[in-house]
């Protein structure tokens, strides 16, 4: 046999026996891959197919399954918290709506519990007061009853404006100080995203597990899961009193400097526990 016939012979013998071993590997791999998949199957869950929910343009525009608590034409949604009978006594002009200091604060009709809020405000730009007067109004997560009953996320005029810290845009007042100052100018709109879980009581009011929020301001984190002490209160500790639903409530503070305006509020009710 001549070497150039032997020498072909051994690259056919090579190449076929390589091609057989590539076969016999790739049928190695489809059985060890069968396998697998029948091994994950136990921890595949099919049911229940999450809703679909389209979002909007941009995280700021409401998802196709909130509700509307204002969108520019008029306060339909809210009432007088002095006076629930009553409708909310706010101007709304422009789009946007401005807190009435003399006709006191304002709540949603609608009661909830857990939920994603998305609200806009704007803080004035009368610069002539400091510290808890300079833009002060609050966010109740809850509302809980007349006044300022509930659980406030504070609202206030935080650029370049010191107050003590616990009671600063982000804070949950008076119970935890927030992670960041993301405060804009005065004049420019900022944005919260918060997360609310509410508390829950059990069947002798006994409190069954606390509130829980998560506060995003301006894109920035200023509260992670933070575990509530109870409703807010301006002296004293915070503690529960049983409540179920409640409505969200806007606070028409008593500062000297003007009000703030608020647009674009939507919120999606979620059941925490629907998984």
């Amino acid at each position: 046999m001549n070497k150039k016939l032997f020498a072909t012979i051994t690259c056919v013998l090579f190449f076929t026996m390589m091609k057989a071993q590539d076969a016999d590997s790739i049928r190695r791999k489809h059985i060890e891959d069968s396998t697998n998949a029948l091994k994950a199957k136990p921890t595949e869950l099919w049911s229940p197919e999450p809703p679909i929910v389209t979002p909007g343009n941009t995280p700021q525009d409401a998802p196709s399954d909130a509700i509307i608590l204002f969108d520019g034409k008029n306060l339909d949604a809210w009432r007088s918290v002095k006076d629930t009978t009553q409708p909310a006594d706010w101007t709304v002009a422009d789009g946007v709506f401005t807190v009435n200091k003399k006709g006191g604060n304002i709540e949603t009709k609608q009661r909830f519990m857990d939920y994603q809020l998305h609200l806009e405000w704007r803080e004035p730009e009368n610069a002539n007061f400091k510290g808890q007067e300079k833009g002060n109004s609050g966010v109740f997560l809850a509302s809980t009853g007349r006044g300022d009953s509930g659980y406030e996320v504070q609202i206030l005029n935080c650029y370049n404006n010191k107050t003590y810290v616990n009671g600063q845009t982000g804070s949950v007042y008076k119970q935890v100080i927030p992670l960041a100052n993301a405060c804009k100018k005065p004049g420019e709109w900022q944005t919260y995203d918060i997360i609310w879980t509410a508390p829950r009581f059990d069947a002798v009011r006994n409190l069954a597990s606390p509130a829980r929020v998560t506060v995003i301001h301006n894109g920035v984190l200023l509260l992670n899961d933070f575990e509530l002490k109870g409703q807010t209160r301006y002296i004293g500790n915070a503690y529960y009193t049983p409540h179920g639903a409640s409505p969200i409530k806007l606070q028409a503070h008593g500062d000297k400097s003007d009000p703030l305006s608020f647009r674009n509020i939507w919120v999606r009710p979620l059941d925490l526990n629907q998984h």
